[in-house]
C-alpha cells in the first residue's frame, strides 16, 4: 500500500464536472487537481503549490482494507493531455462494454502530466523561474497523486504511450511491487541518445535561441522557431503525410495548418517539456521488474527505430516481457500508431487473459 497524505499535502477530488459531449457517455466521468504544497524537485528547486489536474472514469472497487484495488494509471504523450485518452480511436476500443479496459470494470485515471494542460506549468506566470522538472519528478508526482490523493493501493495496470511509455518503464521499475502489468506504446527502455536526442536538442536550442525568446522572459510568445518546428512532421507515417498532402499546394495547406496551431503553445512549456527527459535511463534497473510487461512499437517510428536492436538487447533484461512490433500498413501512423487502439488491442486483450489475478485483492 502507498504511503498517506502528509500534512503538507492537500487532495481535492472535485465534484462531477460538466462533461463534454466526448466524455459524458463515460460513467461516473470526473475532472479534479491534486496540490502539494512544498514540492522540491530533485534539482533541489522548489514550487510552493504544485497542480496535477487528472480526470477519471469508472466505480472504484475496495478490499477488506478499503484500499481501491481495480485501478489503471494512462500516461499520455508528450503533447496534449491526459485526455488524449478519450479520443474516440481510444476510448471507444478501450473503454466500452466488454472492452479491454470496460469502465464498468476499472477506475481509470489520466493525471495531465506537470507542464501541460490543468496541471503546473511555465507559462502560468513563472516563465523561466518555473522548476527544471525531469522524468522522475513527474513520476514521483504522480505517484503521489496516486497513492495520497486517489487513495489507491494496487494498480491492475500501467498504460503509457510515448512520454507515458517512457515513464511506465520507470513506474515498473521504481515500484516494482505496485502493479500487476505494464503496457508500453511507442518508446524504447534504453537512454535517449542518437538520432532520438538529436531531435529533441535541435527542437530545443531553436527555442533557446529565438531571438525574441530573451531567456524565457518574454512577454510575447516567441514565433521564430515555430517555422522548423511546422516542418518537423517526422512522427507520422510518411504514407499518411502523402495522403494528406498529395500536391505542393495540399502540402502548403497542411504547413499553414501546423505552424497557426503551434502558434496557440508557449515557448517555455515546450522547451521544459523537451529537455526533461534527460535524466532518463530505464535499462540498468529492468531487471527489477516483477510486473508483467508488454511493450508495442511500429515498425515506421522514426523516434524508435526497429533496426537498431535496442529493444530487444533490453528486454533481455526483463524477466516476464514481450514485445510486438506492428509492420507498416494502411492504417499505421508511424509513431502515432499509439493513438489508434484498433491496430494494437488484440495483443492488449491477449496480454490481459494472461495477467494473473491481483493479490491486492484478497487483503
Amino acid at each position: 500500500m502507498m504511503p498517506r497524505a502528509a500534512a503538507t499535502v492537500a487532495a481535492v477530488l472535485a465534484a462531477a464536472s460538466p462533461a463534454l459531449a466526448a466524455e459524458s457517455k463515460w460513467p461516473n466521468y470526473r475532472e479534479g487537481d491534486f496540490i502539494i504544497k512544498d514540492y522540491i524537485f530533485k534539482s533541489g528547486e522548489k514550487l510552493a503549490e504544485l497542480k496535477i489536474h487528472y480526470r477519471t472514469l469508472g466505480t472504484p472497487k475496495k478490499n477488506a482494507a478499503g484500499v481501491i484495488v481495480n485501478a489503471v494509471l494512462l500516461l499520455q504523450g508528450n503533447t496534449g493531455t491526459g485526455a488524449n485518452w478519450l479520443r474516440p480511436s481510444l476510448a471507444d476500443e478501450l473503454f466500452a462494454p466488454g472492452e479491454p479496459l470496460d469502465a464498468a470494470e476499472y477506475f481509470i485515471v489520466m493525471p495531465d502530466a506537470i507542464g501541460r494542460g490543468g496541471s503546473s506549468k511555465p507559462s502560468d506566470g513563472l516563465r523561466a523561474k518555473f522548476p527544471h522538472y525531469r522524468y522522475h519528478d513527474m513520476v514521483d508526482i504522480n505517484y503521489r497523486l496516486i497513492g495520497e490523493g486517489l487513495g489507491i493501493g494496487h494498480l491492475r495496470l500501467v498504460i503509457g504511450s510515448s512520454l507515458g511509455c517512457m515513464h511506465s518503464w520507470m513506474w515498473v521499475a521504481m515500484y516494482p511491487d505496485l502493479m500487476d502489468g505494464m503496457v508500453g506504446l511507442s518508446c524504447q527502455p534504453v537512454e535517449i541518445s542518437g538520432r532520438n536526442w538529436l531531435m529533441r536538442r535541435g527542437a530545443a536550442e531553436a527555442i533557446r535561441h529565438d531571438p525574441d525568446y530573451k531567456d524565457g522572459n518574454y512577454d510575447k510568445n516567441p514565433t521564430h522557431y515555430l517555422y522548423a518546428a511546422a516542418g518537423a512532421y517526422n512522427t507520422e507515417s510518411p504514407t499518411r503525410i502523402q495522403e494528406m498532402a498529395p500536391t505542393k499546394a495540399a502540402a502548403d495547406a497542411l504547413y499553414e495548418k501546423r505552424l497557426a496551431d503551434l502558434a496557440k503553445g508557449d515557448a517555455n512549456n515546450q522547451l521544459y517539456a523537451l529537455e526533461s527527459i534527460m535524466d532518463y535511463n530505464p535499462e540498468p534497473d529492468l531487471d527489477k521488474i516483477k510486473a508483467k510487461v508488454l511493450l508495442i512499437n511500429a515498425a515506421e517510428d522514426v523516434a524508435n527505430p526497429p533496426e537498431l536492436g535496442t529493444v530487444e538487447r533490453a528486454m533481455k533484461k526483463v524477466r516476464d516481457g514481450r514485445y510486438v512490433l506492428i509492420p507498416a500498413g494502411p492504417d499505421t501512423h508511424g509513431h502515432f500508431t499509439h493513438y489508434y487502439a484498433a491496430i494494437w488491442k488484440p495483443h492488449l486483450i491477449e496480454f490481459m487473459k494472461a495477467l494473473v489475478p491481483t493479490k491486492a485483492a484478497a487483503r
